[in-house]
């Protein structure tokens, strides 16, 4: 793991006492934009819940070969990515951009660190485009307002919700912020989603408390769900093989790596 270092002051609303998400995952990550108390939480939280790392580095490989898919495979060149959190390497923009010079990122995040980061995410090719919109995702219009100035939603656009919808409490409200998304894109588009899960048979029961010591320490607060819910935020999709499993498990580069308890899925609309 990277050595941290404490991120720059002056962020607009940033709180450095209370460990934040976005900072306390770059930390599990491996990177270095968190602070001493993001650090402790997640010493906390990772000794409650050791797979926790697993998971933090199974979310990231996910969205790297989901990326891929899109890009290479389906022609995707537009990207809408929800709660992208602080960047680290080899982000949505990049990866896209790499396969193809022409494609367009926008970011969408909150939180004021990330923020604070925002021109390390404004890199990108000549021919593409990368922008940051500030927003929450309990805004699902503003979101896709404020994209419309860099993606052109006449055309498919790929919507990357990884790791955001466990932090919107309610399941319904969950349910109708991704159905007012995806009603906003054409069909031809994609949902991709990453999701932790409590379902024991993916070892996820140790979600339970851990999460609960989180929801008491840090900030905002977080729940899992049951495969029958995180699939219903997939209903009127198609799934792209192999539908919702383990992310660890979605199209790996190698051997079949260990499950971990996170659901990943890619689906188009039809």
């Amino acid at each position: 793991m990277s050595e941290s270092h404490t991120p720059p002051d002056g962020s607009p609303g940033l709180n450095t006492t209370v460990a934040h998400n976005a900072r306390v995952w770059n930390y599990w990550v491996g990177g270095k934009d968190n602070y001493e108390v993001d650090r402790q939480v997640g010493e906390h939280v990772a000794g409650m819940f050791p797979v926790i790392r697993d998971v933090a580095r199974a979310d990231r490989e996910f969205l790297g070969r989901a990326v891929r898919h899109l890009t290479a495979e389906r022609g995707v060149r537009q990207f809408l990515d929800v709660g992208t959190g602080l960047p680290t390497v080899d982000n949505t923009h990049d990866m896209a951009q790499r396969i193809a010079p022409d494609a367009r990122i926008v970011y969408v995040d909150n939180d004021p660190v990330v923020l604070a980061h925002a021109r390390t995410l404004l890199t990108s090719t000549p021919e593409g485009a990368t922008a940051y919109v500030e927003a929450d995702v309990h805004a699902p219009e503003a979101i896709v307002g404020r994209a419309s100035a860099t993606l052109d939603f006449g055309r498919p656009v790929a919507v990357m919700m990884l790791g955001i919808l466990n932090f919107v409490l309610d399941t319904d409200e969950a349910r109708d912020i991704v159905r007012r998304v995806m009603a906003a894109v054409l069909s031809g588009s994609f949902l991709v989603l990453t999701h932790p899960t409590y379902d024991a048979d993916l070892g996820g029961e140790g979600n339970v408390p851990a999460m609960e010591f989180w929801n008491a320490n840090a900030t905002p607060p977080i729940t899992a769900r049951s495969r029958a819910e995180v699939a219903a935020f997939l209903d009127g999709l198609d799934l792209v093989e192999p539908g919702l499993v383990p992310c660890s498990r979605w199209r790996p580069d190698g051997d079949s790596p260990a499950a971990v308890p996170q659901f990943g899925a890619v689906a188009v609309k039809p």
